[in-house]
């Protein structure tokens, strides 16, 4: 959640710092600071708020520096304020810290700590690691490294931290434990962060921390990568693949406006190699090498959070009614809780875009140890979850800045969909007629996606309705109603209105007790399966008043008599209408954002990747 940047070599540091940090703030954050080596100075420059408040406060200092650390902060110990900013000292401040993660038996560290006459200025803790680097480097006469390893043996929890120690300016020392942190290297020069995002700009060339291993870069060029056993590594490099300009606004106003009318393409790079229409046929690779297993298969069950989970529930439709597999959708953080029935004939598809969600990660865990094959479906090449499952897909969506997940999502729907496809025709419970229409049909996705994304302005207008709205319903039905609670969730993320999504069925259980004239209901009325009953729905609304705004396929007439506002999208196959009944919600979230002054890109106290229960 929180963000990471750390540099050394020849050139200036502070500038890649600033630089990196603000290609962080979409993860999410609430303070800022850096910390940087001049000479014999180790000086630390922190402030709530923003990254550019922290540049307008250091402007007054000295930033030259060949060294140094930078980082984001989403307060989990302490309150946001500039004291409990990162980076924080040691006691005799000769060593650095930041760090993304928990300490959970840090309160028990602090108390054997202060007994040593160590003193905290600090709520965090963050602010205990250090001190105990600090007591174990004194204590038994260690290089950094060594001080750092040892530490961490004692240490409960997850962390990503970099550290650094005035008396040893060569160096900088890194690891990471259920928190991302990927080194860059470069020509005698280092960039660590938490994702790739700051490091692209200046090398291609990386190797991604796994859990447990500590890394120590040197001005000279060397690096070494050691277990917390002290076990010595050699280490793996991966090339990243990501373009600058996929990293900029490209003249949006926002990341997440820019991301939503991305999608045509996203869709249709999700799609390149593993769909063709004119031959009539879907396939992924990593599918196909373990065909067997889901051929053979008791049932699948997708652990996912968030978006991803309503991602996963999409599925559930799709593989239940084409491939005919039971399927069980889990939110990662209750079923690494419980004590879930597996066995090796489950498979288990976790899903997220990052590939670091904490829950999930530890939901992975959970399955292999109880003997479950286990698929990734991610959107970050080289993420924990890449490497953790047993095999898995890239959704190929690039980089999503936006905290709110849009075309992460359709990403997933597109790659599951082709799996469902692709497994039912294996499984023969599908014709190969029917399953050779299906996949024509879905080859045209991108294009009603992008036909729909025309209908921008009347959208805006409809927000406009609505801004001053402190409640919404979102009602749905069959593939839809997994929609229905991704549009409650993007509004309510980014606007701050709250909303709920409901099966249209169930509205009389309970949620038509708050409908009136203020309440404004958001019907997807796209089904033809069930189209009569979300007319009737629709009706019920209207008899108490509520206002009514409809997605419907294009030319209905019969709802748009009875409704307040219409959207309309292209005319596509159920099984398919997810992705693209998704699309007008995204944007009605984002316009009624923005015209209630919110900041969409970085809502307030959400994090893109929640890297930390």
């Amino acid at each position: 959640m929180c963000g990471i940047v750390a540099y050394i070599g020849e050139r200036q540091a502070y500038p890649i710092l600033i630089k990196g940090l603000k290609r962080l703030e979409y993860r999410g954050y609430d303070s800022a600071g850096v910390a940087l080596l001049h000479q014999d100075n180790l000086n630390i420059y922190k402030k709530k708020g923003k990254v550019d408040g922290l540049v307008s406060f250091a402007d007054d200092f000295d930033t030259t520096s060949t060294i140094g650390m930078g980082h984001t902060r989403w307060a989990t110990h302490g309150e946001p304020n500039d004291i409990n900013a990162h980076p924080h000292f040691s006691g005799d401040d000769h060593l650095t810290i930041v760090h993304n993660g928990i300490i959970e038996n840090y309160d028990i560290l602090k108390q054997a700590l202060e007994q040593q006459g160590h003193v905290f200025k600090s709520d965090t803790d963050t602010e205990v690691l250090i001190h105990l680097i600090e007591e174990v480097q004194r204590s038994q006469g260690l290089v950094l490294e060594e001080a750092v390893r040892i530490a961490l043996t004692k240490i409960v929890g997850a962390y990503a931290i970099v550290v650094i120690d005035k008396k040893e300016p060569n160096k900088i020392v890194a690891a990471r434990k259920s928190s991302p942190l990927v080194v860059g290297i470069g020509e005698n020069e280092f960039f660590l962060a938490s994702d790739a995002t700051p490091i692209i700009e200046y090398t291609k060339k990386v190797t991604y921390l796994n859990d447990e291993e500590v890394a120590v870069v040197h001005r000279d060029g060397t690096f070494q990568i050691k277990t917390i056993q002290n076990e010595e590594l050699t280490p793996s490099f991966q090339y990243l693949d990501i373009q600058i300009e996929l990293l900029e606004k490209g003249g949006y106003d926002y990341f997440m406006l820019k991301e939503i009318f991305q999608q045509p393409k996203t869709v249709s790079d999700c799609m390149r190699g593993r769909l063709n229409a004119e031959e009539g046929w879907t396939k992924l690779g990593s599918v196909e090498n373990n065909i067997e297993k889901f051929l053979q298969a008791n049932r699948i069950i997708f652990v996912a959070c968030g978006t991803s989970w309503h991602a996963g529930l999409v599925a559930e439709y799709l593989f239940e009614e084409l491939a005919r597999i039971p399927v069980e959708v889990e939110y990662a953080s209750e079923f690494r809780y419980r004590n879930p029935v597996l066995n090796e004939n489950d498979i288990v598809i976790a899903i997220s875009q990052s590939g670091e969600t904490a829950d999930t990660l530890a939901a992975i865990q959970l399955a292999k140890e109880r003997g479950a094959f286990v698929y990734g479906v991610v959107n970050v090449v080289g993420s924990s979850i890449a490497r953790a499952t047993d095999s898995g897909s890239y959704i190929h969506a690039g980089p999503e800045i936006g905290v709110a997940s849009t075309k992460a999502f359709t990403g997933q729907l597109t790659l599951l969909t082709m799996m469902a496809l692709n497994l039912a025709y294996r499984k023969g419970t599908i014709a190969k007629d029917f399953y050779r229409q299906m996949v024509v049909e879905f080859s045209t996705i991108p294009d009603k996606i992008q036909q729909t994304l025309e209908d921008n302005n009347h959208i805006e207008f409809i927000a406009e309705q609505i801004r001053g709205s402190e409640n919404a319903l979102y009602l749905g039905r069959g593939y839809n109603f997994p929609v229905a609670l991704e549009g409650a969730l993007k509004l309510k993320e980014i606007s701050y209105i709250h909303a709920e999504g409901y099966p249209a069925a169930e509205m009389k259980h309970g949620p038509i007790a708050l409908i009136d004239e203020m309440m404004p209901v958001v019907v997807i009325a796209t089904n033809k399966s069930a189209y009569e009953k979300i007319v009737s729905n629709i009706q019920e609304v209207k008899a108490r008043k509520g206002r009514v705004i409809a997605i419907v396929t294009e030319g209905d007439k019969q709802i748009r008599k009875m409704a307040d506002f219409v959207i309309e999208i292209p005319e596509v196959e159920e099984i398919f209408s997810p992705l693209v009944s998704a699309i007008p919600l995204q944007l009605l979230s984002y316009h009624t954002a923005v015209m209630r002054g919110c900041n969409v890109d970085q809502p307030r106290n959400l994090a893109k990747s929640v890297t930390v229960e």
